[in-house]
């Protein structure tokens, strides 16, 4: 692990002050790896009232809920990563989720990352994820998930079903009709924003779904998402300095989905790749409430 840098308050504090924005390392690989060390290293969320806090790549959660490793129609997958925490909106959100799944029949939900105890940036995994709005939620689950709790070292090394062949982009028995109601159970709460899956799969969706498609709006294409859906809340009431996404657009989207198999896809493909790595080298400019949200 990185030597930890200290960067003095004072100085962090004259920077603010200038407009300058926080102060960063002259090594942007270290300044990022030490930040997202610190806020990994918190082990309990910040009391006070719930808070959602600057942007979703960018951003702090006050007042963190806790998500049960095992729930009504859930479990928590890779619970290590100590990644079970988010606003309370979201918290209650998969709650709702998965006891509306088991109400109707459709097998588990599996439960990934959810974000750390005061969300910030992780050191693996997401750019986003930090503001306690975030979850990625599992397309299926093992026979055994639905006779018994799976064990610690199941929940730890179990893959993800895929539902999408990635190399020759069709697919797989995985997906179900089931697969395309719990989305849509997703889609139409009024707290989610986005839910991201693979281009694939909401290509099979515009073509088989004909009625009731409005909620379709809320399902963007994404790479990979073949494994896993993202689910992802709009700012809550109770979040003032919450950072909102550009609302989705008012079309289904279904129209647009050949870009997505094309050549310019994958060239931009790449390019995402390049700046998702660099995002991920460089220490994000935090909300100056995140701060006090740290300490």
């Amino acid at each position: 692990m990185p030597a930890k840098q200290t960067i003095p308050w004072a100085m962090a504090v004259l920077s603010l002050a200038l407009g300058a924005g926080p102060v960063v390392a002259e090594t942007p690989a270290e300044s990022s790896s030490s930040m997202r060390q610190r806020w990994a290293g918190v082990k309990q969320p910040k009391q006070g009232q719930p808070r959602a806090i600057g942007s979703y790549r960018a951003g702090c959660v006050q007042g963190a809920a806790t998500l049960p490793l095992d729930g009504t129609g859930y479990q928590v997958m890779r619970p290590s990563r100590r990644r079970y925490y988010g606003h309370p909106d979201l918290i209650d959100f998969i709650k709702t989720l998965a006891n509306e799944m088991n109400r109707r029949q459709l097998g588990v939900l599996l439960v990934g990352d959810l974000g750390q105890p005061r969300g910030g940036p992780a050191p693996s995994g997401h750019a986003s994820h930090q503001s306690g709005l975030d979850v990625d939620l599992w397309y299926t689950y093992p026979e055994q998930a639905a006779r018994r709790s799976l064990s610690r070292d199941e929940r730890e090394n179990t893959a993800a079903g895929t539902l999408v062949d990635v190399t020759s982009k069709k697919l797989t028995a995985e997906f179900t009709p089931r697969i395309v109601q719990i989305l849509k159970i997703t889609a139409s709460d009024r707290r989610v924003e986005r839910v991201f899956v693979n281009p694939v799969i909401k290509s099979a969706i515009c073509a088989s779904e004909s009625d009731d498609r409005d909620w379709l709006r809320k399902l963007r294409p994404w790479w990979g998402h073949h494994d896993h859906f993202h689910v992802r809340l709009a700012c809550p009431e109770d979040s003032p300095t919450c950072i909102p996404q550009r609302p989705v657009s008012s079309d289904l989207g279904c129209e647009r989905l050949n870009w997505w198999f094309s050549d310019a896809s994958k060239d931009d493909r790449k390019k995402a790749r390049g700046k998702y790595r660099k995002r991920i080298r460089t220490a994000p400019k935090m909300p100056p409430q995140c701060r006090a949200v740290l300490q």
